[in-house]
């Protein structure tokens, strides 16, 4: 560490303003510059944010810290390796694992949306191998680290597996980006970690104008869908997020089939990419809270992700045969937004079916069919043809993998005599205004929710 201080600054870009494509920059004057999350924006199609040229030069870009392996906090790092980028990637060893599968797996869709719109792809699976050579190997929690003059530490932020709150101690500064935040207590991870000392803080809104019902009433509504939708012989379609969401999911459903609260009916996990995810969940048990940890140690041999009816469909013609499967089943299937993915096939099958059921258990980015579902849509467009949408719709929330905004003002109540400033991202403008006003109205913080584009000294 040079100890020769100079001003730092924060350049707000993707997630200042939205949900999606998270990408800010934080840069000593003459120094270092160090890059939070290079998400894709998703919902809308062929955003001008993916498609075209980084606001900074990719090439004098230091070092870019990966909060967690969603796509849209990861999906735009094989384009920034492509235009240049050739410095270090740091996450903990499971974002880095999980995010090589997430980055070759979207190949496909954004494939799929060059070609619709008539231009070549943003990147290749070339550049998502390269990327991976600028990859560390992973760095654990707590473990302390030095970037030039910036002293980092991860800590967990209980969202998805290896997810992080990034903190940067700069001149007696501390500077915290929390990543998306977990909504603890999880079904699997552990709790959200406290902070207490933070100067900056630069954090999440997804949920800041709003609440979840209880991890139990959650529960409660999913055991109650499987049972209505088992009596009605139907079929129960879960889009669920790859990562984490789908882990939980088939964590409750065992769960509730081995204690007779549900009938024994046959699971899909229709997912190749869900499939490879929660492989990787097996290897990293340590991440896992006391209660989960319990579990797994009375399924030594299965683990705490396969039952005897969950039935594995990774190839295209298995995926296709679940129809020839008699009623009732359940179905768990990609994309969590029902904006690509397997589960749009039996979207198209069952939607127009009274007798099934679709439950949505995470966030519907505005633009998305999932959205559009949700929002109480009667027809909807599948694959080129228009869908009567019949089956119950029921959301979750609980299951979110985001705090609500009680849960979000106490996260940073917690830093309240210390902090000098809070900034609120990634979140749709309305969320982030109103947690934004409840930062100052309850806790006197100096709070704002930038805009892309903008810039602030952290003095």
């Amino acid at each position: 560490m040079s100890e020769n201080f100079t001003r730092v600054k924060i350049n707000f870009y993707g997630g200042a303003g939205s949900v999606t494509g998270a990408n800010f920059l934080l840069e000593e004057d003459n120094g270092i510059k160090i890059l939070f999350d290079c998400g894709l924006v998703q919902g809308a199609k062929d955003d001008p944010i993916n498609t075209g040229a980084f606001p900074y030069d990719p090439s004098k870009i230091d070092y870019l810290i990966v909060s967690h392996a969603h796509i849209d906090h990861i999906g735009r790092i094989p384009k920034l390796v492509k235009e240049g980028f050739r410095g270090r990637i740091l996450s903990t060893p499971p974002t880095r694992e999980i995010s090589d599968i997430m980055l070759v797996d979207s190949l496909g869709i954004l494939g799929k949306e060059a070609k619709y719109n008539k231009r070549d792809p943003i990147y290749d699976e070339e550049d998502v191998r390269l990327a991976m050579t600028f990859w560390d190997e992973g760095i654990p929690y707590h473990k302390t680290f030095d970037m030039g003059n910036f002293r980092v530490t991860f800590k967990d932020s209980g969202h998805i597996l290896g997810s992080t709150i990034t903190e940067l101690v700069y001149n007696g500064k501390k500077i915290v980006y929390t990543g998306d935040l977990g909504n603890s207590p999880s079904v699997l991870l552990k709790d959200t970690e406290v902070i207490t000392d933070a100067d900056y803080l630069i954090m999440e809104s997804v949920y800041g104008d709003r609440n979840h019902e209880s991890h139990n009433v959650s529960r409660d509504m999913l055991e109650d869908a499987i049972e209505n939708t088992v009596r009605a012989n139907g079929v129960l379609m879960i889009p669920a997020f790859s990562i984490e969401k789908t882990q939980e999911i088939l964590f409750e459903i065992n769960k509730m089939m081995e204690e007779s609260r549900i009938p024994l009916v046959k699971v899909f996990l229709d997912s190749p990419l869900a499939i490879k995810v929660t492989d990787i969940y097996k290897k990293y048990k340590s991440y896992f809270n006391d209660s989960a940890m319990k579990e797994y140690a009375f399924h030594p041999n299965d683990g705490i992700f396969a039952f005897p009816q969950l039935l594995r469909t990774l190839t295209t013609e298995e995926s296709i045969a679940i129809k020839n499967y008699s009623n009732p089943k359940i179905v768990i299937a990609g994309s969590g937004m029902s904006n690509g993915g397997r589960i749009l096939h039996h979207e198209k099958n069952y939607l127009p079916d009274k007798r099934s059921t679709l439950i949505l258990t995470g966030y519907q980015s505005v633009g998305t069919l999932g959205r559009l579902i949700q929002e109480g849509a009667k027809t909807v467009r599948i694959m080129g043809e228009e869908v009567r949408v019949k089956a119950n719709v029921v959301s979750i929330t609980g299951y979110s993998g985001h705090k609500g905004s009680d849960a979000l003002l106490d996260f940073v109540s917690h830093t309240a005599d210390k902090v000098k400033k809070v900034f609120v991202v990634l979140g749709e403008p309305k969320s982030s205004l109103f947690l934004v006003q409840r930062i100052r109205d309850n806790l006197a913080i100096d709070a704002s929710s930038p805009n892309y584009g903008d810039s602030y000294y952290l003095d």
